[in-house]
């Protein structure tokens, strides 16, 4: 699996926000693939139509970084950031949590809990 952080050197807030989520990719094993929608129209034209409708801002385009699994689409920074905060972030990109976990350990509680 291939986790794609779509990106582009752009806004001073949007980078800060692209390098949180590759730096937590990055220091968490987690393989990605950074796609720089500014420099490559395909990048940038594949990202527009795979966000879905009901993910996308009321005017304008879908402003990176958006996060894909291959071609199922995980969220955007603000997705990933609520996942970050409640330990579910393999959940969010569709990946298995690695056993010792902190999101490995709440997923064995919850499934107990049931």
């Amino acid at each position: 699996l291939c986790v794609c952080v779509y990106v582009c050197v752009c806004l001073h807030s949007i980078k800060k926000q692209q390098q949180d989520v590759m730096g937590f990719l990055a220091a968490n094993k987690i393989e990605f693939e950074e796609c720089d929608i500014a420099a490559n129209e395909a990048n940038r034209k594949w990202m527009r139509e795979n966000v879905p409708e009901e993910s996308r801002p009321a005017t304008g385009n879908p402003l990176p970084p958006q996060i894909f699994n291959e071609a199922k689409y995980c969220g955007n920074y603000e997705a990933f950031f609520d996942a970050r905060e409640e330990n579910a972030v393999y959940a969010f990109l569709g990946l298995t949590a690695p056993p010792g976990s902190k999101e490995a350990e709440a997923q064995a509680k919850k499934e107990a809990q049931q």
